[in-house]
């Protein structure tokens, strides 16, 4: 093995475990009692300017009703990113729960949280929950107009 081709090789397990380096992260989201079908929704995290990283769950089974989560399907979102990390819809005042890992790179570091909702025949909501991701437990409430009542996530 030459010089260069044994630098890379070190290079890579150095790397490899701030890759894996991960937490669970337990996201709960309770919906306001509301007349209607079951509710879409997409949470996943962005920068601090906003622009899309990765998808944590999207709530509702058919790809079909994607493109009303507004600012997540504009984001070009692919299957393959998040087959795996979708569940069924939600309905009217009830509790989504679910855990998924986080990558530690992207705690404290300026990233959020954002939730958008849609139920058919209803209005979108884009970002309706917006929140910072930081190392403490947080909670927020849902606005006025939105499906969702409150958020809360934590280690």
């Amino acid at each position: 093995m030459n010089n260069t081709a044994f630098a890379l090789a070190l290079a890579g397990v150095a790397a490899f475990p701030a890759l894996a380096q991960a937490r669970e992260i337990t996201l709960q989201t309770t919906l306001k009692e509301y007349r209607g079908n079951e509710a879409y929704l997409a949470i996943y995290v962005t920068d601090a300017e906003g622009s899309y990283q990765r998808t944590l769950w999207v709530a509702g089974k058919k790809a079909k009703y994607y493109k009303h989560l507004r600012d997540w399907a504009r984001a070009g979102n692919k299957a393959a990113e998040y087959d795996g990390l979708t569940g069924a819809s939600v309905g009217s005042g009830e509790t989504l729960e679910v855990v998924v890992e986080l990558e530690d790179a992207l705690i404290d570091a300026g990233y959020q949280v954002r939730i958008d909702t849609a139920v058919e025949d209803k209005r979108d909501n884009r970002a309706e929950i917006t929140v910072p991701l930081t190392g403490q437990a947080t909670e927020a409430r849902g606005s006025s107009t939105g499906y969702v009542d409150s958020f809360r996530y934590q280690f």
